[in-house]
């Protein structure tokens, strides 16, 4: 399975953001969202669900946390086995990046996705065939 792009979770919180300074990151991760071929992962759904259900200044309902999942889980999905397990590990010590950093990496090379959106990593920063890219930079 090959999707064009991978967005990691802050993609996905800065969509449902509610706060006047994240207007335009909002924006941005909407059209990512609307416009591009993404693939996600399970760990991108498992922090999303708890990202924007009690961590965000105006958290989501669980109800409505789901709900958006239950969209999400139609699009192309890495998902934690044991195989992605040890890629992640591998880019974590190879890059010296967090594990969830790595696991992030892992999963965007396994639906072989060219970009890897995200404001975590390195802008313009390779990894393998993924390049990073941070769409914020300009916001």
């Amino acid at each position: 399975m090959s999707v064009e792009c991978f967005l990691d979770t802050n993609i996905l919180v800065y969509a449902v953001s509610s706060l006047q300074e994240d207007a335009a990151k909002k924006a941005n991760a909407l059209d990512l969202i609307q416009t591009t071929d993404f693939g996600i992962s399970s760990q991108v759904l498992q922090e999303f669900y708890v990202t924007v259900t009690r961590k965000i200044q105006k958290p989501l309902a669980p109800e409505a946390a789901v709900a958006l999942l239950q969209e999400y889980r139609l699009f192309p999905t890495a998902y934690t086995d044991y195989p992605l397990i040890l890629s992640a590990i591998e880019h974590s010590l190879r890059y010296g990046v967090s594990y969830w950093d790595g696991a992030i990496v892992a999963a965007a090379e396994a639906l072989e996705a060219s970009v890897l959106y995200t404001e975590d990593l390195s802008h313009g920063q390779h990894y393998g065939a993924t390049q990073v890219i941070n769409p914020f930079l300009s916001v």
